[in-house]
């Protein structure tokens, strides 16, 4: 059956006292309303239509990559003048099901099972049991256990206020009877909107069979109407994300103390510190070790390579069995082979570091091509920035470059050369040549000290 999810995003959500649209929030580094697309997607024969409000604009363009059908509701009077706006749109002889934006840890799972038990004549709620039920609408059963209502807090009597299993809000139903209940809502209630929750007795009403399905936990359901809320379903996502991470053969020395903000995925023996977040997409190999407080984005990461402490890797690649860090920064293009060592404080920049070849403090490397087994002296640059223009500097094989050198871009270093230690290098140094490029010393007898005036 061809299915047609709703995504409801258009409330202001004013209890974020924010300059952006609420459900542009994100939780684990992914806008929420992009998380419910993302699980949507999963499914099949999905069709997609995104229900946008209050900036509208900002919520259709961070969207705008899953290709939903965009449905303005400008002045919004609840869930079932929604679904309503929606209806011209929907598929004669398929099903709807309705998600909500600021609600992002919805899972694949869950939507699955209530899209196996849906047909022509079914529809399927989402419900949960709570302690303290309070806010939510109840679900109303007959004494043969059958759903016949959902009773709003606002609306219900002291016995309906006792239940504990609530709406969730998310239910799937037969576009055949839909569109008739949607065009028969009334909003004769305490908010005077239209509530999609009406169409549950005019289900029941019509004898069209109503399945429950639970969700795996309550976070699972949870929505988002403040930051305390927000903050409360990252701490939930982190959580999962930890026990995930773990179950793979991830070490985390804490997993209370672990931030990923996009996909990490981890070989066997991984071992993680404290105080790291992941950005993007990570992908470490078996035996990677990562130190505390550092922070990797779209990476990768080659086995058995060390991280060591305070160190920030974006858009780079790095080999296997390599040795980075501490406070260490690489930047976007960077590459390093295998067994290459960035040391303490050593940043690069759209660098080719070669096998073997180490960069081991204080140095600047951008726009570097750089060959196997090079050693690196601390304090060198490359200068590759003339004011207008990026140039390269290109270093061969076993190359030995002395402390506080700086190379002038655009240079080429042959293989086996050596440059002395303070030398600035502006042209070719040949195969195998010494170069040295310092003004010679000079020592001036009884030179007096400037004193302080």
């Amino acid at each position: 059956m061809t299915q047609d999810i709703v995504i409801l995003a258009a409330g202001k959500g004013s209890r974020m006292k924010s300059a952006f649209s609420k459900v542009l929030h994100k939780v684990g580094g992914i806008a929420m309303v992009r998380r419910v697309l993302t699980t949507a997607s999963t499914l099949e024969n999905a069709n997609l239509h995104l229900v946008v409000g209050h900036q509208g604009e900002q919520v259709e363009a961070n969207c705008q990559d899953f290709s939903a059908n965009i449905v303005w509701q400008n002045d919004p009077q609840g869930t079932g003048d929604a679904l309503r706006r929606v209806a011209p749109f929907l598929q004669a002889d398929g099903a709807t099901l309705t998600l909500y934006g600021d609600v992002p840890l919805i899972r694949a799972s869950t939507l699955q099972k209530m899209t196996a038990l849906s047909n022509s004549n079914t529809l399927v709620l989402l419900t949960i049991s709570l302690d303290n039920p309070t806010g939510y609408g109840r679900i109303v059963r007959d004494e043969q256990g059958k759903v016949t209502a959902i009773v709003e807090q606002k609306d219900a009597s002291a016995s309906e206020l006792a239940i504990k299993e609530v709406n969730t809000g998310i239910l799937l139903a037969p576009n055949a009877h839909l569109q008739a209940w949607l065009a028969a809502l009334k909003n004769n209630n305490a908010q005077g909107e239209y509530y999609l929750t009406d169409v549950i007795a005019m289900a029941a009403r019509d004898g069209v069979d109503i399945v429950t399905v639970n969700p795996e936990n309550e976070a699972e359901v949870a929505g988002v109407n403040d930051r305390v809320q927000l903050a409360a379903l990252e701490r939930e996502l982190q959580n999962q994300q930890a026990i995930r991470l773990m179950q793979n053969g991830a070490t985390l020395l804490d997993p209370s103390r672990i931030d990923v903000r996009g996909e990490l995925v981890t070989g066997n023996d991984v071992i993680i510190d404290v105080n790291c977040v992941f950005e993007g997409k990570v992908t470490l190999g078996a035996g990677v070790e990562i130190g505390p407080n550092c922070h990797l984005k779209n990476c990768t990461v080659g086995d058995n390579t060390i991280i060591k402490s305070n160190t920030l890797i974006e858009d780079s690649q790095v080999g296997e069995s390599c040795d980075i860090g501490p406070f260490a920064r690489l930047r976007p293009g960077t590459q390093l082979a295998n067994k290459a060592k960035i040391g303490n404080f050593v940043e690069t920049k759209k660098a080719i570091i070669g096998e073997g070849s180490k960069v081991n403090h204080l140095s600047y490397i951008g726009d570097t091509e750089m060959g196997a087994n090079v050693n690196v002296g601390a304090g060198t640059i490359t200068c590759n920035y003339d004011g207008v223009n990026k140039h390269k500097t290109q270093v061969a094989d076993n190359v030995f470059i002395g402390s506080n050198s700086s190379l002038v871009a655009p240079v080429q270093i042959e293989e086996g050369a050596t440059i002395a230690a303070g030398s600035t290098i502006t042209k070719q140094v040949g195969e195998k040549q010494l170069a040295f490029a310092r003004a010679r010393q000079t020592n001036k007898d009884n030179w007096p000290r400037p004193t302080k005036k």
